[in-house]
């Protein structure tokens, strides 16, 4: 018999595994989350976070995104990728990057009522995991998964409480992998993967050191070293990151993966250090020294039967882009609301199905993505001279060769500057981090055509009220406050959402007797004149894409899964069709 019992049981107190604890509580549901360590995350690893992961937390209320924006970076300091010789020596180029370009920001501000910003795994951890335990996770520090087995009624795990030293069981009716890059259950699971571990080694070197004088001027999250003998992955660069303002600091320095670990002593921190900064005489404080593995590696299926697995535990990648935690958290704003409504009673557990086929396409595209954009490095490579196989004397010659008046100077120029600003797909990708659109049972087209990306999908955003998309944001007015509320915050904490305007308020009423009927909680607002929300700008009538008198259906996750143009000849029918298949009733 088991010896303690919930309904989900959480592996890893992950940004996934934090942010699924926190959203099934905040849903009301039991959970219990483990972690085998006596504590969170211990290096600042995962930090760039998007405005869709902020939608997340904005989900979880208010004072829970204005707290990361306390702890974060602000986005006018994430600046400028800056390209340079060290931080002390010459610089060779920047772009503008995460959304601090004109156009680019002007993108961020009309698609969403949140703010990128570079939130260290470190802070984000402890924010999730607080939520989480404060509306009613159990958690467990120092407790390890050993294995699970499951049947037709739930999951029964054995675990290790390091402690003690002692096994024991947790019966639970959902069992979730969140556990990391080397995942257990995903592997226990048999959950099928393609791609490749362990394609290239790196390095992390933590320490403190004020180099406010090199860097406060040109404020930027990354600073890329271009420097013969450099070495990341063997490409003739080092990385300096910054973690805070400006007195901590992450240096990403290669190794080859093929050789044994390096060990990194304080002397060799200290001498990476002053090599890449460019002051023979910087003193740091070492902080922590770890090594770890670039991957190219995505699992093709994510679930198996009651186990679902989520976060690093199916896409494995380099932090490229910086979508790795904010694509676990978006995992889990996927799975919670799925499980919370199969739990209550309200759906089927065929809904279950929809995790499979909406997240397992979006772990293989970034992990396509992240290691698609190391590729993307080499034509600054080859522009500076700098090309795998070059002595790095001759690639000293090279790199200085750009600063001379001749025609062939000038092309170098010219291709160091198209280069670096083709970095873009890395470093300003707004539609990867935000284009998602679903297709699944958990989505109900009837048959309307996908709109096609009128600009670059990977670029740029492109709002949609298609089944499948992300609602769009659009400020509204409160009637009675003169408040702005975004779109977005009519909609999530759990429940689907109607949305419809003046003459289609028949849906309203259509919505109060479906929601009885299937006992659900579904939220209406009619948004127009006179109303408790207003389109004062127009805005809304532009990106809603329906009639006045239409309707769209959102679910608990921002994501549209059904849309009416305008009011039809039988509105409870309808609704009440579309919503019976969502939730597989």
């Amino acid at each position: 018999m088991a010896e303690i019992t919930t309904d989900v049981l959480i592996i890893g107190t992950g940004p996934a595994g934090a942010a699924t604890a926190a959203l099934l509580s905040s849903y009301g549901i039991e959970n219990m989350a483990i972690n085998r360590y006596r504590w969170l995350a211990n290096t600042p690893r995962a930090h760039i976070t998007n405005q869709r992961t902020m939608e997340v937390l904005r989900d979880l209320g208010r004072g829970i995104e204005d707290e990361a924006y306390m702890f974060a970076t602000h986005q006018d300091l994430m600046g400028e990728n800056i390209f340079c010789e060290s931080l002390a020596g010459e610089e060779i180029g920047r772009m503008k990057a995460w959304g601090n370009h004109p156009l680019s920001r002007a993108e961020h501000l009309m698609s969403s009522p949140t703010q990128m910003n570079d939130l260290p795994q470190t802070m984000m951890e402890p924010l999730l995991f607080k939520t989480a335990c404060m509306r009613g996770t159990q958690a467990r520090m120092s407790t390890e998964y050993l294995s699970h087995e499951q049947d037709a009624e739930g999951v029964t795990t054995t675990c290790l409480d390091r402690l003690t030293g002692q096994e024991f069981t947790v019966r639970s009716k959902y069992l979730i992998g969140a556990d990391g890059g080397k995942s257990l259950v995903a592997e226990h699971a048999g959950l099928p993967f393609e791609g490749k571990m362990g394609v290239g080694g790196s390095m992390n070197i933590l320490f403190r050191a004020d180099l406010s004088k090199y860097v406060a001027h040109r404020p930027s999250v990354l600073y890329w070293v271009m420097q013969p003998g450099a070495d990341v992955g063997g490409i003739g660069m080092g990385l300096v990151r910054m973690v805070r303002p400006w007195n901590e600091w992450l240096i990403v320095w290669g190794y080859d993966i093929n050789g044994p670990e390096p060990e990194v002593t304080p002397e060799f921190a200290t001498d990476v250090a002053r090599q890449l900064i460019g002051d023979p005489e910087l003193e740091i404080e070492l902080l922590s020294a770890n090594v770890w593995t670039v991957n190219n590696y995505y699992a093709t299926r994510t679930a198996e039967g009651r186990v679902f697995c989520m976060g690093d535990a199916i896409h494995r990648h380099p932090p490229s882009n910086g979508l790795g935690s904010n694509t676990s958290i978006q995992d889990a704003f996927n799975l919670a609301w799925k499980l919370a409504l199969v739990l209550k009673g309200q759906a089927g557990t065929a809904l279950l199905d929809s995790y499979d086929v909406e997240r397992a396409p979006i772990a293989k595209q970034i992990v396509t993505r992240a290691n698609q954009s190391i590729g993307e490095t080499g034509p600054i490579f080859a522009a500076l001279g700098m090309a795998e196989g070059v002595s790095p004397a001759q690639m000293q010659r090279n790199l200085e060769a750009r600063s001379s008046g001749t025609p062939e100077a000038e092309a170098q120029r010219e291709a160091i500057r198209k280069a670096i600003a083709f970095k873009k797909y890395e470093f300003d990708a707004h539609g990867t981090e935000m284009n998602q659109r679903y297709t699944s049972g958990a989505v109900v087209s009837d048959g309307q055509i996908e709109p096609a990306f009128q600009l670059d999908a990977d670029l740029h955003y492109q709002p949609t009220t298609w089944p499948g998309a992300r609602l769009p944001h659009a400020w509204l007015n409160h009637r009675d406050s003169g408040e702005d509320t975004s779109t977005l915050d009519l909609c999530g904490h759990g429940r689907f959402t109607v949305l419809t305007g003046l003459g289609g308020e028949a849906w309203a009423e259509a919505a109060a007797a479906v929601a009885a009927d299937l006992g659900i909680e579904l939220a209406v607002h009619v948004i127009g004149p006179r109303q408790t929300y207003v389109d004062l700008s127009g805005e809304w009538a532009r990106l809603s894409e329906i009639r006045d008198s239409g309707c769209l259906l959102v679910r608990p996750d921002h994501h549209v899964c059904w849309r009416a143009t305008e009011l039809t000849e039988a509105p409870k029918a309808d609704l009440d069709r579309v919503l019976r298949t969502v939730l597989a009733r």
